[in-house]
């Protein structure tokens, strides 16, 4: 019965609410990423300001002698994208496994209920985050893979503080430094949403809310928080 569903027939198991709400999860994903890389300059983000201490890191770099305290520093880093995107995967791979036994979730829900929806529904629900946790795999990937470019560059920075590319090449080892970290915040941001998501098993309403104090959290975090403060304290 399932299979031979058309298009039209699955989209009309879902209501206006459900397609405003996955609109909006999407649609604010993508606008407070935007405003987190794009802050106005009277009131930075904390991204952004910690990119600043990238660069600051990179020109201290120069004259640190021995550099053994920076190159654990980037250890730490990568470790730290290495451990999430082993979550992330482990993560997505219970979901899929949610997925191919949507039909055991179903059953679940029709005990509580009595009554509810096809299992095509709660596979289509499940997509959402898996395609976010999917989003943040390869952003933390990526990430990991720009901060061994970043270890690379640091060590082709001559011991010569005079030579004339230490600074330059400091600065593109920052620029790296800095790349890694977006695309590692830009995952961080995924697993936020993909959390969120998954309160549309629960309805669309749960959904909205859940889309809204995710926002609300990440932007304290990024234009209102303590830390941020004490970055901003020059």
């Amino acid at each position: 019965m399932r299979d031979t569903m058309t298009m039209v027939d699955r989209i009309a198991l879902f209501t206006t609410f459900d397609a405003a709400a996955i609109a909006a999860l999407f649609i604010l994903w993508s606008v407070i990423g935007w405003r987190i890389e794009h802050p106005s300059t009277r009131h930075p983000s904390t991204s952004t300001l910690m990119a600043g201490y990238r660069r600051i890191w990179m020109r201290e770099f120069v004259t640190r002698q021995p550099r053994i305290f920076d190159a654990q520093i980037l250890s730490t880093l990568r470790q730290g994208t290495t451990f999430l995107a082993s979550t992330c995967m482990i993560a997505l791979g219970g979901t899929l496994a949610l997925i191919g036994n949507a039909d055991r979730v179903a059953g679940v829900a029709q005990d509580f209920t009595n009554t509810g929806p096809p299992a095509i529904v709660w596979e289509i629900k499940l997509m959402v985050p898996a395609l976010l946790l999917t989003n943040a795999f390869l952003k933390f990937v990526w990430s990991n893979r720009l901060f061994g470019y970043c270890s690379v560059l640091m060590a082709a920075v001559p011991n010569d503080i005079t030579h004339e590319k230490a600074y330059h090449r400091a600065e593109q080892a920052a620029e790296i430094n800095i790349t890694a970290a977006r695309s590692f915040n830009r995952g961080l941001r995924s697993i936020y949403f993909a959390l969120a998501a998954c309160a549309w098993l629960v309805g669309a309403s749960a959904l909205a809310l859940a889309t809204l104090v995710t926002c609300v959290v990440i932007w304290r975090r990024e234009f209102a928080s303590h830390s941020r403060k004490i970055l901003m304290d020059n």
